[in-house]
């Protein structure tokens, strides 16, 4: 199969068993391969194997790494992302906690845009101030003001786009510009775009981060992150504290993972395709006060979307004219929407999005009535009208429609 191939053909290729001279008869998935302990066939093999490996090359010499199906799904986050080396963390934050553990040491600096995941702010507080790293969390969408936080031992640029809970879009290569500029490392949560819709390492980034939870593993099922990298420095930094921290996963969701991520695509256009059929609906309902979605052509990121990303997700936010107990009675009335955290897999959830965890989203004070109620919606891959169906008699129970 060429490089140069689609990642749609790519997809359904890479981490399949290998079917040649030495494997004449191969099944055409990978299996997943579970292990603990390594053998060596003899000492001279163990010691050519950790030499090499000390060279850079992914070589197995513990089973906390992973074999042949680990690997696999490395290969297919590197092709996502555009990346050399891919780590993979049993969660989303696990790898972006392996990121920042590699590349951070006590008495740096983190700058971070103030529209990342919450629990990012939650392991600054536990661990990180612990450790003496000092953050400061900002809105990443003025440089100038930007620039203003930066200190002499910033080493760290972090952001997420689209960003959190709202689906802010940032100007990446602007940013990446801006980190070159003042010697930082700009690590990007690309969980949005999950290497399909968006590639951050393309447009400047150093770390492209993933919760592969979402939409690589697709069926909300398992957990899993990857961070991924070119640089070969940031690639031995990280290489070497993975195994320091000991992050890995299970065999059993690597192969699940891989089995998911063959359908990506066609999962995340009818995800978007939903997504925007969605959003012409709530855009005629006067309780609409604010569409958060960045394919939606009335988003304020439309551009910057256009321009940047190849494609779109099913991942919406909605700021409507309704009060708590008319909010409850809307969560509640819905029947094909699940009440959950999480979003990526094939089925429709809502957040009732607590508003006090926007005030640290500039973004959230620019564009939407601070009275306003916030409800996340993922919209899955059942028949579009019903789901606009169970909208409507949603909002009409709680006495607006």
């Amino acid at each position: 199969m060429s490089s140069e191939s689609s990642i749609h053909t790519r997809l359904q290729h890479l981490g399949t068993a290998p079917c040649d001279a030495q494997h004449p008869v191969a099944p055409v998935g990978l299996p997943a391969i579970r292990t603990s302990t390594v053998r060596f066939n003899t000492v001279e093999d163990l010691e050519d194997t950790y030499k090499r490996k000390s060279r850079g090359e992914r070589l197995v010499t513990y089973g906390r790494m992973g074999m042949e199906t680990h690997a696999a799904l490395e290969d297919i986050f590197c092709a996502l992302e555009g990346g050399q080396r891919a780590f993979l963390a049993s969660s989303g934050l696990g790898a972006i906690s392996m990121a920042l553990l590699s590349l951070l040491s006590a008495g740096d600096h983190l700058l971070a845009a103030d529209c990342v995941y919450g629990p990012v702010y939650h392991l600054n507080n536990t661990v990180l101030q612990r450790m003496g790293i000092d953050a400061t969390f900002t809105s990443a969408k003025d440089l100038h003001a930007l620039e203003q936080h930066v200190k002499p031992n910033t080493k760290i640029l972090y952001v997420e786009a689209p960003g959190s809970l709202l689906m802010q879009m940032l100007d990446m290569p602007a940013l990446a510009e801006f980190a070159r500029r003042h010697g930082l490392i700009l690590v990007a949560d690309n969980t949005w775009g999950s290497g399909y819709a968006y590639q951050p390492l393309a447009l400047g980034a150093d770390v492209s981060i993933v919760a592969g939870t979402k939409y690589v593993a697709g069926h909300s099922d398992l957990m899993l992150g990857a961070v991924i990298a070119n640089d070969p420095e940031l690639i031995k930094t990280i290489d070497t504290n993975q195994y320091a921290m000991g992050f890995s996963i299970s065999a059993d969701d690597a192969w699940l993972a891989i089995r998911g991520v063959r359908t990506l695509p066609v999962r995340m256009e009818q995800h978007a395709r939903n997504a925007l059929a969605v959003c012409q609906w709530l855009a005629q309902q006067s309780v609409v006060q604010q569409i958060f979605h960045p394919a939606w052509p009335q988003d304020a990121g439309h551009d910057l979307w256009k321009r940047d990303c190849t494609g779109s997700n099913g991942l919406l936010s909605v700021a409507l004219a309704l009060s708590a107990e008319q909010m409850r009675t809307f969560v509640n009335a819905l029947t094909l929407f699940g009440i959950g955290y999480s979003w990526g897999g094939y089925e429709s959830l809502v957040q009732w999005v607590d508003t006090g965890a926007l005030r640290n989203h500039a973004y959230f004070g620019d564009l939407a009535n601070g009275d306003a109620q916030v409800a996340r919606l993922h919209i899955g891959l059942e028949f579009v009208d019903d789901l606009i169906a169970d909208l409507q008699q949603a909002l009409s129970k709680a006495g607006v429609a």
